[in-house]
């Protein structure tokens, strides 16, 4: 059991007048205006409220990659971004393909208890694409996997992506597919086209992604099965998705928040900071993909958030290893991208970043609404405040952040796990 909290003066989902919170025992309690308890009090006058942040797609290292992240470090990162659920990929070291795996990474997470640490498990052994794993043993885990990928690595063999979904439909799972086809990547090193081409940097097509998708939806329609494609980057694949959608495909989608902010100008520097997959695409590409996440064809933000240790990317661009921060700078990406040009209110964000994860992910007590009866799991958020990034002050031990010296707008002054604040004012949780 947690203590009574008392959130004041805050405005749920950014509308209407303010109210105060109150928290029992992990629960909403009472909604109202001048509430008094003998309570912890948050202070809250001119801050959002929104559910707690759920993230789909992020990389905690451990096991094997400690020296870039542990469970402990992203779990910091994750309730200082204002989350409350990650779902950590299998690709570590042994790789999150067993049950015995799965349940280390939950249990890790469960002792820290900052964040609910949800395992993600493989599709395949080893994530060879070869046999697929024990999906079946990992669902009925203590972990209860509802989700699988080999991100990093596409399901290429049609066959094998195929059983995959079916299988995973009988237990009420989803596969996550890292949509890329690795013929048409070979040497690959950035977006193919104007940029890559002065730089001298091997083109990476946005076809090895469309083409994936347009293959997994045609399967997931025959299955009946859930598809996720992780981390869109391509307008093309857009137009696939929005098709699939249409013809009653039960396909979801996410976007990063820096293909929704960055493209490939910022490369001109060789600096492999900016060294993603996929890669960072077009101005046009990144608007994109802004406008399908408004429209619901894009479904949620998940951060790839993919730590990595200084001697993984302080180095020449071919060798660099792909990937970003962004835990504790996803929603200041998010605000800039698309609330403060008008595309999502604060209810839009609530949706992204909140209920369609949890729901995308099988979380019955994530994302749920701030009413009375609710778990009170929540993310206070002040609007109006900026932030200068630094990637040596955020909580990863990685600090390979794109956003290195950027002012950005909104900061989480708070995160609420089931009543228990997790992180305050730029601390976690003693």
């Amino acid at each position: 059991m947690t203590g009574d909290l008392l959130i004041r003066g805050v405005r749920p989902y950014g509308e209407g007048e303010p109210v105060d919170v109150l928290v029992r025992d992990g629960v909403v309690a009472e909604i109202g205006t001048r509430l008094s308890a003998t309570a912890e009090v948050l202070d809250a006058s001119g801050l959002v409220l929104l559910p707690g942040f759920v993230d789909l797609h992020t990389h905690l290292r451990e096991p094997g990659g400690e020296e870039s992240e542990t469970i402990e470090s992203g779990s910091a990162a994750a309730a200082l971004g204002g989350y409350t659920a990650v779902f950590a990929m299998p690709n570590t070291d042994p790789v999150g393909d067993s049950a015995v795996v799965v349940e280390h990474v939950w249990r890790r997470g469960a002792e820290i208890g900052l964040v609910d640490v949800h395992p993600v498990g493989a599709v395949t052994v080893g994530l060879g694409g070869e046999r697929m794993a024990e999906l079946a043993s990992m669902a009925s885990s203590r972990a209860r996997v509802r989700m699988f990928s080999d991100d990093g690595r596409c399901v290429h063999d049609p066959m094998l992506m195929r059983r995959a979904l079916e299988y995973a439909t009988s237990l009420d799972a989803v596969i996550a597919q890292h949509a890329e086809d690795p013929r048409l990547t070979e040497g690959a090193q950035a977006h193919e086209g104007v940029v890559a081409a002065r730089l001298g940097l091997a083109g990476w097509p946005a076809t090895a992604e469309e083409t994936v998708v347009a293959r997994d939806c045609a399967l997931a329609r025959d299955a009946g099965a859930r598809l996720h494609v992780c981390h869109v980057s391509s307008a093309h694949t857009v137009a696939v998705l929005r098709a699939a959608k249409a013809a009653g495909v039960r396909v979801t989608a996410e976007v990063t928040p820096h293909h929704l902010l960055l493209t490939d100008a910022t490369l001109t520097a060789y600096d492999p900071v900016h060294k993603v997959n996929p890669p960072l695409r077009t101005a046009d590409d990144a608007r994109e993909m802004r406008n399908a996440l408004a429209e619901g064809v894009i479904d949620v933000v998940a951060t790839d958030h993919a730590p990595h240790a200084a001697q993984y990317k302080d180095t020449e661009w071919a060798a660099a290893r792909p990937g970003m921060l962004g835990l504790q700078t996803a929603l200041s990406v998010l605000v800039r991208a698309c609330v403060e040009p008008g595309r999502l209110d604060w209810r839009g964000v609530a949706r992204v970043m909140s209920q369609r994860p949890a729901e995308i992910g099988r979380l019955r007590d994530q994302g749920r609404p701030i009413a009375v009866g609710e778990p009170a799991t929540f993310t206070v958020v002040d609007p109006d405040d900026m932030w200068t990034v630094r990637g040596a002050g955020l909580a990863s031990r990685g600090t390979n952040t794109p956003y290195e010296g950027m002012r950005l707008p909104a900061t989480v002054v708070a995160t609420v796990l089931r009543g228990r604040v997790t992180a305050r004012e730029g601390k976690v949780a003693a």
